[in-house]
C-alpha cells in the first residue's frame, strides 16, 4: 500500500512539474543568405530550373522536436536558366510577382518518420490561393542551428491559377504543353533567436 502511494505521489509530482514548468519553445530564425529554394519544371522535350529567394522565416522547436514554422518567398527574385523565361515567370501568366510579391509556406503538422526524418504538412500560399501539401524532410538540430532539407516536393501549379500551357485546361496544345506540376527543393538553415 505504501509503495502504491509513493508511486502515485511521484506521478502526481511529475504531472504538476510538467504542468507548471512546460517545455519552452525555441525559435530559430531562417538565415536567408545560407538558405535556398530551387525549382524545376518540365515541358514536352525539355524543361527549366532556377531559384527563388527566401525573404524571412522561422522554425519553432519544442524540446528536441520541430513543432511549427513558416517562411516567405520573394517572387520578384525568381530566376531561371533562361533570361526570357525568368521575365515570363514574373508575369501574370505565372506568378504575377508585381501583384503578389510574396508566397508563403506555413507548417501545420509535423510527424516523426525516423531518425532526423519527419513528414511535414503545411499550407502553401501562391497568388492568394492556399492549399495543403505534405512532404518528407530531414531536420537536424545542433549547437543552436537547425538545418531542414526536403527535395522533390511536387506542387500542382493549376491549383494556384497558373494555367499557362496546361494540358488540363488546353487539351489541344500538343507539344507546347508545360507539366502541371513543378518540383521544389528546399534547404533551410536557421539560427536560434
Amino acid at each position: 500500500m505504501k509503495k502504491s502511494i509513493t508511486i502515485l505521489s511521484l506521478i502526481a509530482g511529475m504531472f504538476f512539474m510538467t504542468a507548471f514548468n512546460p517545455i519552452k519553445d525555441d525559435i530559430y530564425t531562417v538565415d536567408v543568405e545560407r538558405s535556398t529554394i530551387e525549382w524545376t519544371a518540365k515541358k514536352v522535350g525539355g524543361g527549366h530550373a532556377g531559384t527563388v529567394k527566401i525573404a524571412d522565416g522561422k522554425l519553432v522547436y519544442s524540446g528536441k522536436a520541430l513543432k511549427s514554422g513558416n517562411f516567405q518567398m520573394n517572387m520578384s527574385s525568381i530566376t531561371s536558366d533562361n533570361a526570357r523565361v525568368t521575365t515570363h515567370l514574373k508575369s501574370d501568366d505565372f506568378f504575377s510577382a508585381e501583384k503578389n510579391p510574396m508566397s508563403k509556406f506555413e507548417i501545420t503538422k509535423v510527424t516523426a518518420a525516423g531518425a532526423d526524418r519527419v513528414n511535414i504538412t503545411g499550407n502553401l500560399s501562391i497568388k492568394g490561393f492556399t492549399h495543403s501539401i505534405t512532404f518528407p524532410a530531414t531536420v537536424k538540430q545542433q549547437k543552436g542551428v537547425v538545418v531542414a532539407v526536403a527535395s522533390g516536393i511536387r506542387v500542382d501549379r493549376t491549383k494556384y491559377d497558373i494555367k499557362f500551357r496546361s494540358k488540363t485546361f488546353f487539351g489541344d496544345i500538343g507539344d507546347k504543353a508545360i507539366d502541371d506540376e513543378f518540383e521544389l527543393s528546399i534547404n533551410l538553415t536557421a539560427k536560434k533567436s
